[in-house]
């Protein structure tokens, strides 16, 4: 599996708090199968979850220095789980904010309770400068599971689905659980991802997958761990960022 979305870099949001619990995480995502993961801490404007590229980029190297050293074969990278505001253009240029790895792929996120008004013609704008947005966890959101045609619209502007692979065990609750089972056989997913902030050495990754298998061949629940990120991850700025 590729992992698009967790919070591993150390002591800058609500996941990893030191060094040794990134570490932790990472072995307990390499248990589980993960290859390569895209480190996304939370951006939230106007919030202590402000931490610019240049300290995440420090950060990253650390934690790669430090999985060589404890002989721990991951692949890592840099992105952002960008909170939604109108100021992600302006933040972008100025090199505050990442992209999932070398590419045009942004992770956002809506709010988890509330409506944000203007959400569709901010993505919309993203998506006309270049930028290809993957909506992080839609199955999570009240308005989304109030509204399924929410997802549906942006689907059809070209945003694409990432959703969180603990959902489909119940782990955010019996909505997110319904909703993501509804976006799996409607085929609207085009990755999943652990959106991992705490080492639990559970095992809910592989157990994920076998409930997958109800939704998807092993073919197309392949495409969805592996192949579709690993179009994030080879991607530059220039390179194509197609579904």
């Amino acid at each position: 599996m590729i992992d698009i979305h967790s919070h591993i870099l150390p002591g800058i949001d609500d996941g990893a708090r030191t060094l040794d619990d990134s570490v932790a995480i990472v072995r307990d995502l390499l248990s589980q199968g993960v290859t390569d993961v895209i480190a996304t801490p939370h951006y939230v404007d106007e919030t202590i979850y402000v931490s610019p590229k240049a300290e995440n980029v420090v950060l990253l190297e650390q934690l790669r220095e430090r999985l060589s050293a404890d002989g721990v074969s991951m692949n890592v990278y840099l992105g952002n789980e960008i909170y939604i505001n109108d100021k992600i253009p302006e933040l972008l240029e100025s090199g505050v904010l990442s992209c999932l790895g070398d590419s045009k792929y942004l992770l956002v996120e809506l709010p988890l309770n509330d409506e944000f008004q203007d959400y569709e013609s901010v993505l919309a704008d993203l998506i006309e400068r270049g930028y290809q947005v993957i909506l992080a966890h839609p199955e999570r959101y009240a308005i989304t599971q109030e509204d399924y045609s929410l997802i549906t619209d942006l689907c059809d502007a070209g945003v694409l689905m990432q959703c969180n692979i603990g959902s489909i065990l119940g782990k955010y609750g019996k909505a997110a659980q319904k909703l993501v089972k509804r976006l799996a056989k409607d085929k609207l997913i085009f990755t999943f991802a652990s959106d991992i902030h705490h080492a639990s050495h559970s095992g809910f990754i592989m157990n994920a997958r076998k409930k997958l298998l109800k939704y998807y061949d092993e073919k197309e629940l392949e495409k969805l761990l592996v192949d579709n990120p690993r179009k994030i991850i080879t991607a530059t700025s220039e390179g194509d960022s197609s579904n």
